[in-house]
C-alpha cells in the first residue's frame, strides 16, 4: 500500500496492490512522509473505502473537512445501525451520516440549532429509524460530551430510510409529505383515525413508502397484460368497493399533486392495504 495523497498527518488517501484507492487513518501515519512512499502497516488504525469512485472522491472531501473523530464514531454508529435494519444500506450513508453529525456539532457549539417540521411523521413513519436516531444521540452525549437537540434523532433516521431505499435527502422529504398526505386522504374518507402502532398500519405505511420511492424515480407499476391479473383486478373491485373507491381517492391526490396516473395494479394492493388497515382499526 503506497501513499497517493497525504491529508494530514493522521490521514492519508492510500492506493493498494490492486490499484483500489482508500483513506487510512493511525495516529502520526503521514507525518514526515512523502507521495508513493509505502505506509508503515503497523500504524494504521482505520481503513476507509467506498466501492464507487464517486463515492470514494466523496469520502476524500469528507476527511480534508471534519474531524477524524467524527467519522470514526459515524462508522461505529453505523456498525450498529446495521444490526438493527434487514435491509442492505448504501455505502453512502457514512459519508452522509458523518457529515450531518460534524455539522449538528459545529452548529451545537455555535449555539445554533435546527427544528424540524417533519418529526411527528418521521416517528410515526419510520419508527425503526427514529428509535435508532435517538439512540445514536445517546452515543454522541457519552462520547463526545454533546448533547444534541432531540430534533437531530428525526433528521438521522431520515438519513438512515434515505440509505435503505437508495435516494436523497430531497427527495426523502418528498416522500415523507406523500405519505403524510396520503394517510390525511385515507383517514378523512373513512372518518377515523387508525392505530399508528398496528401492524396493518405499519404494512400499510411501508407499502406507501415504496410507492412513493417508485413514484419519485419515475418506476410506477404499469398495468400487467395476464389475464389473471386483470381477473384479480376485477375481483378486487366487486368485494371491496368502498376501500377500492378509497384507492381512487388517492389516485386523484396523486393525479392533482404530482401529475401521475396509477396502474390498475398500484389501485389493487393499495385496496388490499385499505382493507387490512380497518379489519384491525380502532373507530
Amino acid at each position: 500500500m503506497r501513499i497517493k495523497k497525504i491529508i494530514n498527518n493522521n490521514i492519508l488517501c492510500a492506493v493498494d496492490e490492486k490499484g483500489n484507492e482508500l483513506i487510512v487513518t493511525g495516529r502520526g501515519i503521514g507525518f514526515q512522509r512523502h507521495r508513493g512512499e509505502i505506509i508503515d502497516t503497523s500504524l494504521i488504525e482505520h481503513t476507509y473505502r467506498m466501492e464507487e469512485k464517486t463515492g470514494q472522491r466523496k469520502l476524500q472531501e469528507l476527511v480534508e473537512k471534519i474531524p477524524i473523530e467524527h467519522l470514526t464514531l459515524t462508522e461505529s454508529l453505523i456498525e450498529h445501525i446495521t444490526s438493527q435494519i434487514p435491509q442492505k444500506l448504501n455505502e453512502s450513508l457514512l459519508i452522509t451520516l458523518a457529515d450531518h453529525i460534524s455539522f449538528a456539532i459545529l452548529r451545537k457549539a455555535q449555539g445554533v440549532e435546527f427544528s424540524n417540521p417533519l418529526k411527528g411523521s418521521i416517528m410515526c413513519y419510520y419508527p425503526t429509524e427514529y428509535h435508532l436516531g435517538q439512540y445514536c444521540l445517546r452515543i454522541i452525549r457519552e462520547q463526545m460530551d454533546v448533547t444534541l437537540h432531540e430534533d437531530e434523532a428525526a433528521f438521522i433516521a431520515l438519513h438512515i430510510v434515505n440509505a435503505e431505499l437508495n435516494t436523497n435527502m430531497s427527495e426523502m422529504y418528498e416522500i415523507t409529505k406523500l405519505i403524510e398526505d396520503t394517510i390525511s386522504v385515507v383517514e378523512y374518507f373513512y372518518q377515523k383515525q387508525f392505530d399508528r402502532e398496528s401492524l396493518d398500519f405499519n404494512r400499510f405505511v411501508v407499502h406507501l413508502r415504496y410507492f412513493a420511492q417508485r413514484l419519485f424515480q419515475g418506476k410506477i407499476t404499469e398495468d400487467a397484460q395476464e389475464e389473471q391479473d386483470e381477473l384479480f383486478h376485477q375481483l378486487i373491485m366487486k368485494n371491496c368497493k368502498e376501500h377500492y373507491k378509497c384507492a381512487q381517492c388517492i389516485a386523484d391526490y396523486i393525479k392533482n399533486a404530482y401529475q401521475k396516473n396509477l396502474s390498475d395494479e398500484e389501485l389493487t394492493y393499495l385496496t388490499i392495504h385499505l382493507k387490512r388497515i380497518n379489519l384491525g382499526s380502532k373507530q
